[in-house]
């Protein structure tokens, strides 16, 4: 026996087999099979068993004598005992339920003694299950990326060869709780949406809010990434450079509702974006967005208020009651991460700080821009189409009413395309072939709402039963959950958090892509000094 554990006789057997068999042409005459059935000494069956291992695998060891016989120390199972166990295989152990290896021979035992059979041991159906294809029982027990995560190699992965060719973007829940800016009351963690170049591992943009992952925070986010950022950081107080924008050539995303809704599949194709959706279940895609969310929630971790990355970490610290961080104050945190830590850094897989790949790789790239900023991001928005009205636009419950609606009232009844942004629907925009005409609600007393509160209207005067719900009854319930929100903002935390998702509402505000400041006599220009250069790897 050789070191390898191959029996020097058989592997010249195997070789002597494999020499015949590769001089074999692939359409074989009767006189060629002829000669090697003599050549080897076996029937023609066995010929062409072998001859289709060695095609399908043309190692030598694939043609090694095997032993005949069932392996060692497993003897085959009754047929009948085998239908029990392959049943009670598919229908309970290979399942989401999973149940132990105990459970399992309990019930082959219980329908194997129902009729009259020997059960096997709970050694020997160990014995037997170890035969089974195990990437194939963790799928069906614990999903598909599971398994893959495990059983599957993952060589490569996603490149892009210039700056700006692919984009991914995606969410996280924030790992720090803020706190209202008045009160200084917790209102619960904050959503992040991060772009990222795949090239350059440049943080093309972000968008932070209290609301849940939507097409709205993705248009946001979007926006911030392919305009310039001058405005923005001199908005914030911080004096640095952010030089990535643009817009990219494909979008990376996962299979999340807001990336495939149509809104976005169709701005997409107007800017010229192709999109690309990562497999489901397999988080290994997103692999650039993910490490990066990783290296901002570490970040995030030295902020009062953190709930670290899992209980273990957390311990007994109570990270509502240190938090101390408003929303705006997180978005300047993070902001100056990204400029001054994170690109300033040499990223392992670039051998070079992410601002310094960018810098030297961008100059080759023709940069696409919006001309309008502002009209990128309302093409991002979701949308509903509406027919015109002889007193307006209906929608969401409220009429919406602008004097160049009148040109369209002429026209043959068309469905209009109106995109709307669900922070505020105190504005409305519809599309026309030059742009998008701005409708705002006929009745201009009424105060700026966010989609969320007109949906828990319609929902509390359904529960009251009320069938016909007008515009008169959702504002007249909005101003009264308002008013009993504002009187107990100071017992809940939802309620603070509700306060908080409208400050921004404006009524001479509605889409502002660098939003002015609101004077802070705490929030004084920010220098970024100069890091020190040291190796790290977020790859």
């Amino acid at each position: 026996m050789n070191d390898d554990g191959i029996d020097p006789e058989a592997w010249a057997q195997a070789r002597h087999r494999a020499e015949i068999l590769s001089k074999l042409s692939k359409h074989l005459g009767d006189a060629e099979v002829r000669d090697a059935l003599n050549a080897l000494g076996v029937s023609r069956a066995t010929l062409f068993r072998w001859l289709k291992r060695f095609r399908q695998d043309d190692r030598t060891s694939t043609l090694l004598p095997r032993r005949r016989g069932p392996n060692a120390g497993m003897q085959p199972l009754d047929p009948v005992v085998l239908t029990i166990v392959e049943q009670h295989f598919r229908k309970l152990y290979a399942t989401r339920r999973r149940p132990t290896l105990t459970r399992f021979q309990q019930e082959v035992a219980a329908d194997c003694q129902l009729q009259g059979l020997q059960p096997p041991s709970i050694r020997r159906l160990g014995r037997w299950l170890k035969m089974k294809d195990q990437a194939d029982l963790m799928r069906r027990r614990e999903g598909a990326g599971k398994s893959e995560a495990v059983f599957l190699a993952t060589p490569g992965g996603l490149e892009a060869a210039a700056p700006l060719e692919i984009l991914q973007i995606d969410h996280t829940k924030v790992d720090v709780t803020v706190v209202d800016p008045v009160t200084r009351l917790p209102i619960g963690r904050p959503t992040l949406t991060l772009a990222v170049d795949v090239n350059t591992r440049m943080v093309m943009g972000f968008y932070l809010s209290l609301e849940a992952p939507s097409l709205a925070a993705v248009a946001l986010c979007l926006t911030h990434a392919v305009t310039d950022k001058t405005a923005w950081l001199t908005s914030r107080g911080i004096v640095a450079e952010w030089p990535a924008h643009g817009i990219p050539g494909t979008i990376n995303v996962d299979n999340g509702a807001e990336f495939h809704a149509r809104a976005f599949e169709r701005a997409c194709g107007e800017h010229r974006i192709d999109l690309s959706y990562r497999p489901p279940g397999t988080p290994r895609f997103g692999g650039h967005i993910e490490r990066l969310i990783g290296t901002m929630m570490g970040a995030v971790h030295l902020i009062p208020g953190s709930h670290f990355s899992n209980i273990d970490e957390r311990g007994d610290f109570d990270p509502e009651a240190e938090a101390v961080m408003t929303l705006r104050d997180l978005e300047r945190y993070l902001a100056i991460e990204i400029i001054g830590s994170y690109h300033a850094r040499i990223h392992k897989a670039l051998d070079l700080p992410p601002a310094a790949a960018w810098q030297a790789r961008i100059g080759d790239v023709t940069v696409r821009v919006p001309s309008d900023p502002r009209r990128f991001l309302i093409d991002f928005l979701p949308f509903e189409q509406r027919t015109l009205q002889r007193d307006g636009l209906h929608l969401f419950h409220i009429r919406y009413w602008s004097d160049e609606l009148r040109w369209l009232m002429g026209r043959d009844r068309q469905r209009l395309t109106v995109k709307f942004d669900p922070r505020d629907l105190s504005c409305v925009f519809v599309a026309t072939g030059q742009g998008y005409l701005e409708a705002r609600p006929a009745d201009r007393t009424r105060p700026p709402i966010g989609l969320w509160e007109h949906r828990a209207a319609v929902r509390a005067l359904r529960e009251k039963g009320r069938e016909a719900v007008d515009e008169e009854l959702i504002f007249s319930t909005i101003l009264a959950q308002r008013s009993l929100v504002d009187e107990a903002t100071r017992l809940t935390k939802a309620m603070r958090r509700d306060v908080a998702r409208r400050a921004h509402l404006a009524p001479d505000r509605i889409i502002d892509v660098t939003p002015e400041v609101v004077p802070n006599k705490d929030e004084r220009p920010l220098q970024l000094p100069y890091f020190a250069v040291e190796e790290w790897d977020d790859d």
